[in-house]
């Protein structure tokens, strides 16, 4: 009755030359978080945690890359 609406999760402008598209994947849990990794320092900056797989497929359409492309780190 008083539901909230989801938010739409606000993507960032980033760079592909400053910053890698990661998933870092907890091996006990399984649990995923889709970050940008700074390819000079390799900081992570967690963006979104993955629930399902469409949490990734709309970061993929968003920025126009393929899932395949995110490389997964633990």
């Amino acid at each position: 009755m008083f539901r909230r609406k989801a938010k739409e999760p606000s993507w960032p402008d980033f760079s592909l030359e400053e910053y890698e598209p990661v998933i870092r994947s907890s091996i006990c849990s399984g649990e995923q978080v889709l970050c940008l990794r700074s390819r000079g320092s390799g900081k992570l900056r967690e963006l979104l945690l993955i629930r399902s797989e469409a949490d990734l497929e709309d970061f993929c359409r968003h920025y126009g890359l393929q899932p395949e492309q995110i490389r997964k780190i633990y």
